[in-house]
């Protein structure tokens, strides 16, 4: 993407044959080197999944006893289980991979003499790059051309203050890795990639690993209870089983077929998969997550904290009027030739950057261009600067030409304005009225003031120089067109809605106001906020809405002070001076296309195209996942339980056929589950009461006790309803492979049952069944054929041990399995019914 940019004529940076020569002699931009993917050791990574291993143990066993079909079949069944491994770790990878390749920095690039952005790893030794404030340097080199430019360089140096850097000074060195604090700067690359100051720091970076989320502990911690469990019982049986039979290869055999049922192995795949899909979702919907940990996080975000431009407004900042002093006048567009508006609209201009980058100082420019007579932006050239600074800020900028004559010009916050300026308490007041009939009308205003200083001993600071107030400028700023509903949809979602802003009080009333946003009448400014103890802010942060005239140490202060309170504090932001509090927060967003690099970098999501709208997919989407993958870990557990007493209460009580399940049995029953608690709850729709609940509590845990006691008593009542199949089959004289059938094709019907019941532990599963989810369609339907091929036909069957069943028999099994599982309509209906009656 190429655009013009207005810079020195002289500097127009390498031509494409230039580039070409610089990067086959140097190299890429480049820190680390990732290594590509390669297919076959993902391959060789999945034999360090225990399921894998068993299904290998399990198989040598039947080698060694002489039973090459079941050796066969867990062969079989180890690549079905390594195909469904290595199906959800590509998806897994390809999501990541393009959401990486989106979080990609971008660099803006001088080239044939036009601004160009090009991937941060394309920049070239010798390459000219353009670095605006927010931006990152992404490479080491000296600075060429600068307007009122500094950097934070603490990465490097550990000091947070920023370093004023220029081309005529001897430090004009610019480095990557740091941050642009303020103003621009061409500088030329003499280092890239690895060479760099940073890039000598070595590659301990790889070594760097995030810790785990409180999900990732507690499902960890369920696994390795489990496991352990899984081990225990394992010794157990096998123990138990040798000591009846003396036999020690069957022994293990049974042994190791109880630990293939007790083992968990699906859930850390879901988790992976559940938040590597939900992110590649969320890109798909305009929304980047630059790390998948945050979907965890998304749903439970309580308080939102919004900046006001550009995130509840457009970032238009058209210019609307022009106060001119010296006529006491407001000056609308058709009267802009006006000689005391142009003066003012004039005297902004010199007080913004000659390669304006901010919106305002943009317009500014066009506005001078269009209703100057003659532009002198060319015969004058900058001879000294003040950078922003002040609470609220100013600028000033000293311009002179080759007669001699000067320009001297500031522009910023009204109040500090009025301050330096030489004015009277009632001229004051006059103003003070002005700017505040213009404020309660949303407008966006900024003080304009010009000084007759005629020494070269410029003061160290700005606001020692004696300036004459000139008036105002105007701009506006409106509200997207769908920020009323997003609001609202936040309210619905029972999350607060406070506005963080640097503008003044009365605008930024006018456009909440207009933004739908409640209790706009409670505000309170940055000053205010930081002479606060911590217990007197907390409560002024909660009871009031609108936080204004915020500076960066006031926001990040609001944001700890709320995450300290147990708040789950979503941030959103594209300043510089949101860097810190977005960063702070649990879920910092930046915009992506107005947001500068500082904030993008920070935050931890990105709204791809400005829109606050986003925000609402991405925490409906964060709620989803992490309620599906609830039902997921759920359905799993409550599974496993039927399956793994029924392969040892048969032994531990005596009954007369032991050996009902085979590692075979447990196998197919692995493989219908599996793809079930990952693939299929992953693509399960939000309940549709999901935005109108209230954020979960930050202290809760994944899975309750209460949550956790209803999946137990649900896999509990399969398991009674399977042993009743078993006792009632051998009561009626039924043989040891009718008992088999019976009791396998119960447990097949109650899993595919409750992979439905377990849709919502909320609405019935008749209302469930609407949610559309076709992969829940699909793998239940190739559970109900595999069942079909393994009853009726007969080489199938007979590797499987079960007979054919008669319809009265299928009947009783799916009589059995509906009241296995369906009991749990009854406490879902006294559910709605207990919240219908509270209402």
């Amino acid at each position: 993407m190429s655009k013009r940019i207005n810079i020195p004529e002289n500097i127009v940076g390498l031509n494409d044959t230039e580039v070409l020569n610089s990067r086959s002699k140097f190299g890429t931009n480049e820190q680390i080197q990732k290594q590509k993917h390669k297919w076959w050791l993902a391959i060789f990574e999945l034999f360090k999944d225990p399921m894998l291993l068993l299904l290998i143990a399990v198989a040598i066993l039947y080698f060694i006893m002489g039973q090459n079909d079941e050796a066969y079949f867990m062969l079989v069944a180890l690549v079905a289980v390594s195909g469904i491994s290595f199906y959800q770790d590509n998806r897994s990878r390809i999501a990541l991979e393009a959401l990486e390749k989106l979080n990609e920095p971008l660099s803006t690039v001088l080239r044939n003499g036009l601004a160009k952005s090009i991937p941060t790893k394309d920049i070239v030794i010798q390459d000219l790059v353009i670095a605006e404030e927010g931006n990152t340097i992404n490479a080491d080199g000296e600075i060429v051309h600068s307007n009122d430019f500094s950097v934070n360089e603490s990465t490097l140096t550990g000091e947070a203050y920023a370093v004023f850097k220029s081309e005529k000074t001897a430090n004009k060195s610019v480095y990557s890795g740091t941050l642009v604090a303020s103003g621009l700067a061409i500088y030329r690359v003499n280092q890239i990639g690895s060479n760099t100051a940073i890039g000598k720091l070595g590659s301990s970076l790889l070594d760097i690993q995030e810790t785990p989320t409180p999900l990732q502990l507690q499902i960890q911690k369920f696994v390795k209870g489990m496991a352990i469990v899984g081990i225990a019982i394992f010794l157990l049986v096998w123990g138990a089983y040798f000591w009846k039979t003396q036999d020690i290869l069957h022994s293990l055999l049974k042994g190791l077929t109880l630990a293939m049922s007790i083992l968990p192995e699906e859930i850390p795949v879901a988790l992976t998969t559940f938040m590597a899909l939900g992110s590649w979702r969320l890109m798909k919907e305009g929304v980047i997550v630059k790390k998948i940990r945050t979907v965890e996080t998304l749903g439970g975000a309580t308080i939102i904290c919004t900046d006001k431009t550009g995130t509840i407004t457009e970032n238009k900042m058209s210019l609307q009027s022009v106060y001119a002093f010296s006529t006491d006048q407001l000056y609308e567009k058709e009267n802009w030739n006006n000689p005391e508006a142009k003066k003012v609209i004039e005297t902004a201009m010199w007080a913004s950057e000659p390669v304006p980058f901010d919106p305002m100082e943009k317009n500014l420019h066009q506005e001078y261009q269009k209703t100057t007579d003659k532009d002198s932006r060319r015969e004058f050239s900058m001879v000294h600067e003040y950078p922003l600074d002040g609470k609220p800020p100013m600028m000033t900028h000293v311009f002179q030409n080759q007669d001699g004559k000067r320009i001297i010009a500031a522009k910023g916050g009204p109040e500090t304005i009025i301050k330096v300026s030489k004015l009277t308490p009632e001229e004051e007041n006059k103003i003070y009225k002005t700017i505040a009939a213009l404020s309660s009308q949303g407008y966006r205003i900024l003080g304009v003031c010009y000084s007759d200083f005629e020494g070269t001993d410029f003061p160290k600071s700005q606001q020692e120089i004696l300036f004459h107030f000139m008036g105002l400028v105007v701009f506006y700023d409106p509200p997207k067109p769908n920020i009323k509903d997003v609001i609202q949809q936040f309210y619905e979602a029972g999350i607060q809605v406070k506005v963080v802003t640097g503008d003044n009080t009365l605008t930024t009333k006018a456009i909440a106001e207009k933004a739908g946003i409640k209790n706009v009448d409670s505000i309170i400014e940055g000053a205010e906020i930081m002479k606060l103890n911590e217990f007197e802010m907390l409560k002024a942060i909660h009871d009031t809405t609108l936080l204004t005239r915020m500076f960066p140490e006031a926001k990040l202060k609001v944001v700890n002070a709320l995450i300290k309170d147990h708040q789950v504090v979503a941030m959103v932001g594209d300043g510089v001076n949101d860097g810190p509090a977005l960063k702070a927060s649990n879920i910092g967003v930046a915009m992506g296309k107005k947001g500068t690099e500082i904030a993008k970098t920070a935050a931890d999501l990105i709204l791809i195209d400005d829109d606050l709208s986003k925000m609402i997919v991405a925490v409906a989407a964060g709620r989803r996942i992490y309620a599906n993958l609830k039902k997921a870990v759920q359905y799993i557990a409550s599974i496993h339980i039927p399956i793994i007493l029924t392969v040892s209460l048969p032994l531990f009580l005596g009954w007369i056929y032991p050996d009902i399940f085979t590692p075979v049995h447990v196998i197919f029953l692995e493989l219908i589950m599996g793809p079930m608690c990952s693939i299929v709850y992953e693509n399960e729709p939000a309940e549709k009461n999901s935005m109108k609940q209230p954020p979960r509590p930050l202290s809760s845990t994944f899975l309750s006790l209460k949550e956790m006691g209803i999946s137990i008593l649900q896999g509990i009542a399969i398991t009674i309803g399977v042993l009743f199949v078993y006792q009632w089959t051998v009561q009626n004289s039924g043989s040891e492979q009718l008992t088999r059938t019976m009791v396998f094709t119960t447990l097949v019907f109650s899993n595919v049952i409750l992979s439905l019941v377990n849709r919502s532990f909320y609405y019935s599963v008749f209302s469930s069944l609407k949610n559309k989810n076709n992969m829940m369609v699909y793998a239940n339907s190739l559970t109900l054929i595999f069942l079909t091929l393994i009853l009726y036909i007969n080489p199938i069957a007979h590797f499987f041990a079960v007979l054919p069943l008669d319809l009265n028999q299928i009947g009783i099994c799916m009589a059995v399995s509906a009241v296995s599982v369906f009991w749990i309509e009854i406490w879902k209906w006294n559910k709605r019914q207990n919240k219908t009656l509270a209402k």
